[in-house]
């Protein structure tokens, strides 16, 4: 029972429904048009599960070894450091869950092209070992990017352009009707998760030489730089709304951007930096809020 808590602590369930607010956006976006099909929808769920679970193992793992995760860290104990897995043992949970991810990607890949593209299905398969490939390095590793102020981009780039294109892609073989958008709204949104989380860690991670970057721009410049992302986001969601609208209740995932809007306010307010793990919640909870909404209202 212990080890069970163990693994679920180091899956970190409350970074699941972030993960899967890109697959649920797409799935919006597929069906206003009338291509949504329910087991692409499960099944990318449950693959961008496996990629998100992997990744958090990952983390737990290479902040770990590195002594990222130490007596000053605030926010939960992780697996690792607090004794609770082995690195053999999270080692292994990492590959079960890399295979049987790869699996599941497969498994997807299929349901969306069969055996009629062997190129498209190529290109996604290929995808799929890119993003079980960046799960890892982002902090596992002498060249992990989460340590090299990259990690913003990449999370923009999996969890907004791959995850919001790419599923769109699989529902529908296509990339118009504005769905940039969309994914740019949840990209950065994403990032906004991540900044608040180095905005919390950035003390710490500069006595152990993680450069993110919060600690690259400061405490001055990063709660800008957050405010601009949150911006962004809202910015790109209204453009597509207005070129989408069939009504005013298409504006409706709007309302999921008034408490990002009290959470500018509070990043501004807050000095210290341990202050801002319960805004970490909130963000990621405000940006699956809003797939929800999106999901709902395309079947008003």
């Amino acid at each position: 029972m212990i080890k069970l808590k163990a693994w679920v602590s180091a899956a970190r369930l409350r970074t699941l429904p972030l993960s899967i607010s890109g697959i649920i956006t797409a799935a919006a976006a597929a069906a206003h048009i009338g291509q949504y099909r329910s087991i692409i929808f499960w099944l990318a769920i449950a693959t961008t599960l496996g990629f998100q679970v992997l990744s958090n193992f990952a983390n737990d793992y290479g902040d770990g070894v590195k002594g990222t995760d130490n007596d000053d860290r605030v926010g939960p104990a992780r697996a690792l450091q607090s004794g609770l897995l082995t690195e053999r043992e999270l080692k292994r949970g990492m590959i079960f869950t890399a295979v049987i991810t790869l699996l599941l990607a497969s498994m997807l890949i299929f349901a969306a092209f069969g055996n009629n593209n062997f190129v498209l299905s190529l290109l996604f398969f290929n995808l799929g070992i890119a993003a079980i490939i960046a799960a890892v390095k982002y902090t596992v590793g002498k060249s992990a990017y989460g340590y090299r102020a990259m990690g913003d981009v990449f999370v923009f780039i999996f969890f907004g352009l791959v995850g919001v294109l790419g599923c769109y892609f699989l529902f529908t073989e296509t990339v118009t009707d504005y769905i940039l958008l969309p994914a740019i709204t949840i990209g950065l949104l994403s990032v906004a998760v991540l900044n608040l989380n180095n905005m919390r860690d950035r003390l710490t991670d500069v006595k152990v030489n993680k450069n993110t970057l919060a600690v690259i721009l400061g405490e001055s410049k990063v709660k800008s730089y957050h405010t601009a992302l949150i911006l962004g986001g809202f910015t790109s969601a209204v453009v597509y709304f207005f070129l989408q609208s069939k009504g005013l209740y298409s504006f409706l995932p709007l309302i999921a951007f008034i408490p990002l809007f009290m959470n500018i306010i509070k990043v501004y307010k807050t000095d210290i930096p341990k202050n801002l793990d319960p805004e970490l919640k909130k963000v990621a909870l405000s940006t699956f809020l809003f797939s929800i909404l999106f999901f709902i209202t395309t079947f008003i």
